[in-house]
């Protein structure tokens, strides 16, 4: 294992990330988008600081990857936070905020997030390190995870365009339509379509046990997570749509996050009790 490139990687992740200690979910969603993108760029300027057999071309598509991945994520949350940032300012929300006062976390439990977080996303930026530490020349493997990370990338980018345009319309429902007849939670599919990308992007160039295990803990994390969001959404959307023909006609008839795939619910027990 490349321990000392490792090392500088998780530097550069963890600091990029600390934006969490502002404020707890920025950990899970501004700061992941700045520690990918940094990671990225950080493998690159090993490279250029030291090139490898692994051709240029290859670690300047990967980083590209994950600098547009970076910015598209942060960027589209940043936007929502300064957007947000004009209600709070309001009474009602005052008042709200007031009620639901969130208690301040110990630090000592902020600080184990943030030290498991910034494993994580080391982790999933590994496999462009190992590539290029371990020289691998082999290019079509990782073009075909450029690819698939590509069309992740597009379709995550579609799916939140094609939802906010369907909820301006239809505020009481949710989006149904364009990407959301294939699955209801494509964009949540879009990203397991990017890392799924990343991961075989590197199959060719994982040389020790040690470094198969990284990417492919690496990879079950991202999925696991995945589907964990899908099950929340589902379940804040069975709490507000519960009573909605509509929704649970679409619900029942439409995949929840992988197309195709006949699997609905996520919540079917909790579900089943609501319906007897």
């Amino acid at each position: 294992m490349p321990w000392s490139l490792l090392r500088t990687l998780l530097i550069v992740c963890s600091l990029l990330c600390a934006v969490g200690f502002y404020k707890f979910v920025y950990f899970l969603s501004i700061g992941y988008g700045f520690a990918i993108l940094g990671g990225g760029i950080a493998v690159f300027v090993m490279y250029l600081l030291n090139p490898s057999t692994t051709p240029l071309w290859i670690v300047l598509v990967q980083a590209i990857l994950f600098v547009i991945y970076g910015i598209r994520l942060s960027g589209f949350l940043l936007v929502r936070e300064f957007k947000n940032a004009t209600f709070k300012n309001t009474e009602v929300a005052k008042s709200t905020l007031a009620k639901n006062d969130e208690k301040k976390m110990p630090l000592f439990v902020l600080v184990m997030i943030w030290i498991f977080v910034s494993l994580l996303y080391v982790a999933q930026v590994s496999p462009m390190l190992f590539r290029y530490n371990n020289g691998n020349t082999d290019y079509i493997v990782p073009l075909i995870g450029f690819i698939i990370s590509v069309g992740g990338i597009l379709l995550e980018a579609t799916a939140d365009k094609q939802k906010s345009q369907q909820k301006k319309k239809r505020p009481d429902m949710v989006a149904t339509e364009g990407l959301y007849r294939m699955c209801r939670c494509p964009n949540y599919f879009g990203e397991i379509l990017f890392w799924t990308g990343v991961f075989i992007s590197g199959i060719t160039a994982y040389a020790t046990v040690g470094q198969w295990i990284t990417a492919i803990v690496a990879y079950i994390c991202i999925v696991f997570i995945m589907f964990n969001g899908a099950q929340r959404l589902e379940k804040r959307q069975m709490k507000r749509y519960s009573n909605n023909k509509e929704y649970n006609a679409y619900a029942d008839k439409t995949p929840i996050i992988i197309p195709l795939i006949p699997l609905y619910h996520l919540n079917k027990t909790e579900k089943s009790v609501e319906e007897d």
